[in-house]
This record gives C-alpha cells, sequence and structure tokens, in this order.
C-alpha cells in the first residue's frame, strides 16, 4: 500500500525584524495570503485527494492551513498538532500519520528547516529546498514511512501559475 503524504511549507510571514511579539503569534503577510490563496486553488489538481490537514499550531501555519482549507472544502477537517512546531522530523511524522489511519491522505503544514530535512529523510538524502507555500508530495510504500519517494515539490508560484 502506497501512504502518500503532502507537506505545505507556510505562507510568507513578517519578518522576525518586523514583529516584536511572540514568535510563535508570526502571521503572514497580505501578499503571503494572497499567494497561499491562488496556490490553494490549484491545489485542486495538485492534491484533489487530502482527507485531513495537520497543522503546525505556529499562526503563521494555522493561517495557512485555514485558507487551504476553504479553497478544498476542508474546513473541518484541520487538525493541530504541536508535533509539526519546530523541531519536527521523520519520527514525530511516523507518529503523526500513525494516529491517523483512518485518513488516508494527509497534508501537514509547518516550518523550515525541519520539512526541508524530514523530506530529505524519508527520500534517503538529497537535498531539498521548501520555499515558504511550497508543496512536496511523498509517496511512502511502507508503514514505517523510511523508504519515500519524492513524486513532485511546487514553489508557490508555479502552483498559481505564474
Amino acid at each position: 500500500m502506497i501512504r502518500r503524504v503532502y507537506f505545505l511549507r507556510h505562507g510568507k510571514a513578517l519578518s522576525r525584524a518586523d514583529w516584536d511579539a511572540d514568535d510563535e503569534l508570526r502571521p503572514l503577510t497580505e501578499d503571503g495570503e494572497a499567494l497561499l490563496r491562488a496556490g490553494a486553488r490549484a491545489m485542486k489538481r495538485w492534491a484533489p485527494d487530502v482527507d485531513v490537514i495537520v497543522t503546525s499550531p505556529l499562526a503563521r501555519a494555522r493561517r495557512t492551513a485555514d485558507i487551504v482549507a476553504e479553497e478544498l472544502d476542508l474546513g473541518a477537517r484541520v487538525v493541530e498538532d504541536a508535533r509539526l512546531a519546530p523541531g519536527f522530523d521523520l519520527r514525530r511524522l511516523a507518529k503523526i500519520v500513525a494516529g491517523r489511519a483512518g485518513d488516508a491522505v494527509v497534508l501537514v503544514v509547518g516550518h523550515e528547516p525541519d520539512f526541508s530535512e524530514t523530506i530529505s529523510a524519508a527520500i534517503g538524502g538529497g537535498r531539498v529546498a521548501m520555499k515558504k507555500g511550497a508543496l512536496a508530495r511523498v509517496d511512502f510504500s511502507g508503514p514505517d514511512l523510511a523508504n519515500g519517494v519524492l513524486a513532485w515539490l511546487v514553489t508557490p508560484a508555479q502552483s498559481a501559475g505564474e
């Protein structure tokens, strides 16, 4: 059985220099939201089979997940999971996916450098660069999520058709 997992890095957020409050509350920019919304509409083609969206609880990731959920009609299928906060890795991904056994296809929303490193570990190495708003699909052939195949990775501009 192939297990499909989509990885979506949160959209463009305010810079840390422009934000003087708790980093966990740092929001997306207006441009970041607009680009995400355009990309999310394209996700209907790129990721039509998503059953659930599991997101980091950080504000920028949660807002990203909510925008995508609106476009994919998955509003009630967004779940926050603290394991997607910074420090996320392949071990945490395996636990998240194992806990979603009833959901065949999971979209996770999180952060860098965790996503690039986790995807690289899942596919046996190589350099992966997840830009803000990038979407990747990894297919796993076993339950341990150790032997993944990177099916594709698109930037926000590519998914929005720019």
